[in-house]
């Protein structure tokens, strides 16, 4: 039987996002697919937890369920108080839009534009006026990209342009930001640049970060790493150090 991942308890002591019995099925009959099995955990505000486990254990896949990017077959997602199951796809795009902050490996940053107008498109996009400046200040500042405001992503390193990328992300103060492999493609020392910043942006601007990574070394970061295996919670660990980490995916895949 899959374990039920006790109550997240550290952080601000709220909820940013909670799951519950959530199940995801691709496909119909013989050829149907469990991708998730029943799978309950909770994500406190104000903390920073990394998804892993074995290829195909259903981590991307939480990961978008519990964004509101993909429709669970049953169960419950509870992001910022909001019950995602059963709303429409306009009221789960304007939730996206202003609640939810994504960090992809790929960065997807528009080349026309700066990094100032990149790092404030979804704002743009949700027609929101910069209401506090002294916010994108702020995280701008934090992500150290004051100087590089005016540069398009052609004229940065991969490193500042994932850094971009964190910004756009938080930018509206999300309730929770989502990360997936944020650092497969950066070399070591942008990786742990943007993971670093990542860890800044729970401790210093009070967001909630939850990121999918096979990396060791990029869980360590994180406050908490939560483990699956075949679509099902496998186990915790809290405070993870790297030797941790790959002693806990070794039995995983053991």
């Amino acid at each position: 039987m899959p374990r039920t991942a006790p109550e997240e308890t550290s952080g601000t002591g709220t909820r940013a996002v909670t799951a519950h019995d959530v199940v995801k099925v691709y496909g119909d009959g013989d050829a149907s697919v469990a991708a998730l099995n029943g799978v309950s955990m909770e994500f406190a505000s104000g903390t920073f937890t990394a998804i892993m486990g074995p290829s195909g254990s259903g981590k991307s896949t939480l990961m978008h369920c519990l964004a509101g990017l993909d429709e669970v077959t049953s169960g419950s997602v509870v992001l910022g108080g909001t019950e995602l199951v059963g709303l429409g796809d306009k009221q789960l795009t304007l939730l996206r839009r202003q609640r939810v902050g994504f960090v992809f490996q790929t960065f997807n940053l528009l080349p026309t534009l700066t990094a100032r107008q990149n790092i404030t498109l979804p704002l743009d996009i949700a027609g929101r006026r910069d209401t506090d400046p002294s916010w994108r200040d702020r995280v701008v500042d934090t992500l150290g990209l004051r100087d590089r405001l005016d540069h398009r992503p052609s004229e940065l390193s991969g490193g500042q342009q994932q850094r971009v990328a964190c910004a756009r992300a938080l930018v509206t103060s999300p309730d929770v930001v989502f990360a997936d492999e944020p650092t497969g493609n950066l070399d070591s020392a942008s990786g742990a640049e943007v993971l670093a910043f990542l860890r800044m942006s729970v401790y210093e601007l009070g967001q909630t970060v939850v990121m999918v990574t096979h990396d060791a070394g990029a869980a360590s970061y994180a406050d908490r790493v939560v483990f699956l295996r075949d679509g099902a919670f496998v186990d915790e660990m809290a405070d993870p150090s790297i030797e941790r980490v790959l002693e806990a995916l070794k039995s995983l895949e053991g």
